[in-house]
C-alpha cells in the first residue's frame, strides 16, 4: 500500500484530525529522540525517519516509516510500514511490512504515534541478529497486488527479539 495516493483514502473524522493536530505539536515540541517527522500538508500520512540507537547493531543506520492514519483514528490502528530499504531484522519483511502486536491485535487508543515510533525502535535496538523472517519470500510475493500488513493474521509468538 506504499503506493496508495492520498485521493483513495477516506478523509480523516473529526475525532481523528484534533487527535492528529494535538499528537502533532507535542511531537514538534518534544520529539521522541531517534526520530525526525519529515513534514508535509497531509495529516494522514506521516513520513518519519528512524536512526538506530548508538550500541545496537543498527547503529549509524536511518530507515523510513510511512505511517498511514485511518478514518478513525485512534480508535483504529494506524498502518505502519518501512519504505525501502526496510531494515533487516526478524521481524521486518523486505517490503516493509512489521510484524509488532501493538500495530493489530493489542493496539489501544491510548497510543501515539510516538509511542509507536519508541516500540519500534526498542525492537530494532533488542535484534541480537539481523536477518529477515522465517518466510519471507514466500510473504512479499503474496502482497505483491499492493496488500496492506493490516490485511495478514500475524502470529505472534516470538517475543525474543
Amino acid at each position: 500500500m506504499t503506493g496508495s495516493s492520498t485521493s483513495s483514502r477516506k478523509v480523516l473524522s473529526k475525532v481523528a484530525s484534533i487527535r492528529l493536530q494535538k499528537e502533532l505539536a507535542e511531537w514538534q515540541l518534544d520529539p521522541p529522540p531517534g526520530f525526525l517527522l519529515k513534514l508535509n500538508d497531509d495529516l494522514q500520512r506521516w513520513v518519519i525517519e528512524v536512526y538506530g540507537a548508538p550500541g545496537t547493531l543498527y547503529a549509524n543506520e536511518k530507515y523510513q516509516l510511512q505511517v498511514d492514519m485511518p478514518e478513525h483514528y485512534p480508535m483504529e490502528a494506524p498502518q505502519v510500514i518501512f519504505l525501502h530499504p526496510a531494515p533487516v531484522h526478524p521481524h521486518i519483511y523486505s517490503n516493509g511490512h512489521i510484524c509488532l502486536d501493538i500495530l493489530y491485535d493489542s493496539w489501544t487508543p491510548a497510543m501515539t504515534i510516538g509511542s509507536v515510533c519508541i516500540s519500534i525502535l526498542s525492537m530494532l535496538s533488542s535484534s541480537t541478529v539481523k536477518e529477515r523472517p522465517e518466510g519471507n519470500d514466500r510473504y512479499v510475493q503474496k502482497c505483491r497486488n499492493g496488500k496492506s500488513p493490516k490485511e495478514t493474521r500475524w502470529r505472534f509468538h516470538d517475543d525474543k527479539v
